[in-house]
């Protein structure tokens, strides 16, 4: 075994050891750290394939700024576990069937991928290679219609989940009504009351 396939499956035991943690974590900052801990092993993936961006934007933006987001929502909401367990067990089995589905379906496409190509090392880059380039070019020409697909769904979830969080409290908190403030005219809003002009006595 060469180095480079020893540490290909060293960070692959310690990305999988990391998912499972995130799920059967008991605490949900404890689940937050192993999900820190699989994007810094998946970064290290990256890396080793000649990806060097994506790893340097995974760590930037996912581990320092969504997962302190998540840190930070989590403690400050001080999350009810009891409730949050309840009924877990009833959704185990249809969990595990549809884990498996997609453990068999991820495993046979890397077993066909690294039996038809193996762990030989990548042929070494250019100088002149760039990574942001190449991605850019896959993006926008073989990529196309998957990325504007996805960016249509995470727009729609963005929606979604606005729609799902908002809530009028009409007592408690202030809130704009568009519709209101097209209506507004500027009597309603202005109003000029002449004053005469007094003389200062001497």
């Amino acid at each position: 075994m060469t180095f480079q396939a020893f540490i290909f499956y060293s960070f692959s035991a310690i990305l999988v050891f990391a998912a499972i943690g995130v799920i059967i974590a008991r605490n949900p900052v404890h689940s937050a750290l192993f999900l820190v801990l699989a994007f810094f092993t998946s970064a290290g993936l990256w890396i080793q394939l000649q990806a060097e961006f994506l790893a340097i934007t995974l760590v930037l933006v996912y581990v320092g700024a969504v997962m302190v987001l998540f840190l930070f929502v989590v403690m400050m909401l001080d999350v009810n576990l009891v409730q949050l367990r309840k009924g877990f067990w009833s959704y185990l089995p249809i969990g595990g069937v549809v884990g498996l589905i997609l453990v068999l379906e991820m495993g046979t496409l890397l077993w066909r991928h690294f039996t038809a190509l193996g762990l030989e090392a990548p042929a070494p880059l250019t100088a002149d290679y760039s990574n942001v380039r190449e991605l850019g070019r896959l993006i926008y020409t073989d990529y196309v219609y998957p990325f504007e697909i996805a960016a249509v769904i995470l727009l729609v979830a963005i929606v979604a989940a606005i729609s799902l969080t908002l809530r009028y409290r009409k007592t408690t908190t202030k809130y704009i009504d568009p519709a209101q403030q097209v209506k507004v005219r500027r009597a309603d809003r202005v109003r000029i009351v002449p004053m005469p002009a007094e003389k200062r006595e001497e």
